[in-house]
């Protein structure tokens, strides 16, 4: 992992950011009643001392993209003593062989990337079997692949309402809130909007539609480092934002 710098000042970057996101949401203008924005503080490649400062901060939200970083974090001594209202978010690729390594994990709060009905299907009956609270649920999100990358996962746009509907009527122990993208990176926005947010903010309203739900009640995660304030104008109600936080470094004078 990346150990901290001296220069690198992560309060102030969470300060910075957060300010972004308020101003990015002040000039929103859609009609829907989304709410302003989560932050999830990427904490991928980056040490537990920087993911507590953060937290002493009063960031609670982090973000991870691989498994077994997550399982050491999450596992971490430090973490379970100063960090107790943690709350992870999964938002890299899931395996099936690797959902229990997930599930059994401190302070998981959800799954951002599920991205086809038998991952679903796994992580509903894994949670049942882990859960001792059998009315809590596991919060997740469906993954879309609205870029069309192959490279990237995720369900293709015009698949990702029936997948809401199966999940939904189907598997009662995932508590399914919403959708994500990760998008093509480096969109030029001189050109016109992003066509990745256009993508995910219409599959939100067409599950709206087919399913009678106000739009805040289905969350969008879209966004980050490079692109959050454009996401957040479009719509989204999640950002995950990483190398703005834990790399924000101060100016120095002279």
């Amino acid at each position: 992992m990346l150990r901290p710098m001296s220069d690198v000042n992560v309060r102030a970057g969470l300060e910075c950011i957060l300010k972004r996101i308020d101003e990015a949401y002040a000039r929103r203008n859609t009609p829907n009643k989304q709410p302003k924005p989560l932050l999830v503080a990427v904490s991928k490649t980056k040490p537990v001392e920087m993911i507590i400062e953060a937290y002493t901060t009063g960031q609670r939200h982090f973000g991870e993209n691989y498994v077994k970083e997550l399982v050491e974090k999450a596992q971490h001594p430090d973490i379970l003593q100063q960090c107790q209202d943690i709350k992870w978010h999964f938002i890299g690729h899931l395996q099936n062989n690797k959902i229990n390594k997930i599930l059994k994990l401190p302070n998981l709060y959800m799954i951002q990337t599920v991205d086809s009905e038998k991952l679903a299907i796994g992580l509903n009956t894994a949670w049942e079997k882990v859960q001792t609270d059998q009315k809590q649920l596991l919060s997740v999100l469906i993954q879309v692949n609205t870029s069309g990358e192959e490279a990237k996962n995720g369900v293709h746009p015009n698949e990702a309402p029936a997948l809401y509907k199966y999940i939904k009527e189907n598997l009662k122990y995932l508590k399914l809130e919403g959708v994500m993208t990760i998008g093509a990176f480096g969109f030029d926005y001189s050109t016109g909007p992003n066509p990745d947010f256009v993508s995910l903010m219409k599959v939100q309203r067409q599950i709206c539609e087919e399913n009678n739900i106000e739009s805040d009640a289905v969350q969008v995660s879209m966004g980050m480092s490079d692109d959050f304030e454009n996401a957040i104008e479009a719509g989204s109600t999640i950002v995950r934002v990483g190398s703005a936080i834990f790399g924000f470094r101060e100016k120095k004078n002279g």
